[in-house]
């Protein structure tokens, strides 16, 4: 349980470094909107990490899963690279190279999404089916305060660096070089830990390395694609959080550049008392979850999701004040979270072939991440064209297509069954 809690903050602590944290990074340095959208796209491996799940399945990594496992060998080559593409990230100069800072993103997120497949692998595999639940408790907070770590920690660092007289040149290349240090607690984790009893694909004998991926890619796609409306499914997880994605794609420069809050009412708000809402409300979406039948949880977690966006239509009227901006953050984090507690509830139940479940699962959450990286990538020529009030309120009409996706579903039975699932598990 020890390592899965620190998996969680390795697994939490990259996604805002390629994500919102590199967007403040970009709006500080003064890069233009469109730009910082269309950076959004770095954070593609996310959504494309089921293509090269099977391979963590099904392959070795070289001298390292000799001496620690395949698992654990996979950890600790994930993490090495993250360290070094954080690095690599920091050093870059946003204004005169921000392809390279893309670069640099997307070989952050292409590491981090390695991890996310090797750990969700970990996690089932090591944890019995009684302490799942509380595994699973405890890696969402110590993910949450991985994000904290590399949201609000590393923006509050480049504030404080600057009030000794650092260069806002300076002062991000050094916080991305603390974040990369952070990701030792992962990498401690992976060398403590015990490796699993070997899962999943079985080498046969004589198979080479493209025959073992092969056989464990189409083992799992085919036995999630027999599902009835299995396109459908695909297409409502896209769906549910998009109007969230889009929103959080743009809620750094709002309110740094839109509103004019500086970096440390940000950091001390959006991510501080933003992470405290967000726990509450993951609490609050898991006692949802269970109270509730499947689809029930899910309508309820849209609509609040959908509403939610219409707080920031709000401030955007209200004078700049902590008090409103921590209103309409405390709305957005603590729905959000429900949401997002109630959706991964719903993932899992679709993962019920023990045998795929790291590559189903990887497949799932990467096609959900597509909202916050490739259907985002447009959002600041979105900014430009609506203006933020209008912008918001096109993230929340966002949400209908999910909405009206998710009706089908129910009329043709689909939530019945996972529901009945879950609750004889």
């Amino acid at each position: 349980m020890l390592v899965v809690l620190l998996l969680g903050f390795s697994a939490g602590l990259p996604l805002a470094l390629s994500g919102e944290t590199l967007r403040v990074w970009l709006a500080d340095r003064g890069v233009d909107l469109g730009t910082i959208g269309v950076l959004t796209l770095a954070g593609l491996p996310y959504t494309i990490k089921f293509l090269w799940a099977p391979a963590v399945d099904a392959l070795d990594v070289p001298w390292l899963t000799q001496r620690l496992g395949r698992r654990r060998g996979w950890l600790a080559a994930s993490q090495l690279l993250l360290m070094a593409a954080i690095v690599f990230l920091g050093t870059r100069d946003p204004v005169a190279a921000p392809l390279i800072v893309g670069l640099g993103a997307l070989i952050v997120a292409f590491a981090s999404a390695t991890q996310d497949i090797v750990i969700d692998a970990y996690r089932v595999e090591s944890l019995p089916t009684d302490e799942q639940a509380a595994g699973m408790a405890g890696y969402v907070a110590a993910y949450r305060v991985g994000m904290l770590a590399s949201g609000a920690g590393v923006i509050g660092l480049t504030a404080w660096l600057e009030t000794l007289g650092l260069g806002k040149a300076a002062v991000w290349p050094i916080a991305y070089a603390v974040a990369a240090a952070m990701v030792a607690v992962g990498l401690a984790a992976a060398l403590l830990a015990r490796e699993p009893a070997a899962k999943g694909v079985a080498a046969q004998p004589g198979s080479d390395a493209v025959t073992r991926v092969y056989d464990a890619a189409r083992g799992a796609f085919a036995q999630f694609l027999s599902r009835d409306a299995a396109v459908a499914i695909l297409v409502f997880v896209v769906f549910y959080k998009l109007c969230d994605a889009l929103a959080g794609t743009m809620t750094a420069p709002f309110v740094i550049t839109g509103m004019g809050y500086d970096k440390g009412t940000y950091a001390a708000i959006v991510k501080g008392v933003g992470l405290g809402a967000l726990l509450i409300g993951g609490f609050a979406g898991g006692a949802v979850a269970r109270a509730l039948p499947l689809i029930t949880a899910l309508w309820l977690g849209a609509i609040l999701q959908l509403i939610s966006n219409l707080a920031f239509v709000w401030l955007y009227f209200q004078p700049v004040g902590a008090g409103a901006l921590t209103a309409a953050i405390v709305v957005e984090n603590f729905t959000g979270a429900i949401g997002t507690v109630i959706f991964v509830a719903y993932l899992s139940a679709l993962c019920n072939s023990p045998q795929h479940t790291a590559t189903q699962y990887a497949l799932l959450t990467a096609l959900a991440s597509t909202g916050r990286t490739l259907l985002s990538s447009g959002t600041g020529y979105m900014v430009n064209a609506l203006g933020w009030p209008l912008f918001f309120v096109a993230t929340a009409a966002a949400a209908l297509p999910g909405l009206a996706l998710m009706a089908w579903l129910q009329r043709r039975g689909h939530f019945a069954p996972l529901d009945a699932g879950r609750n004889g598990m």
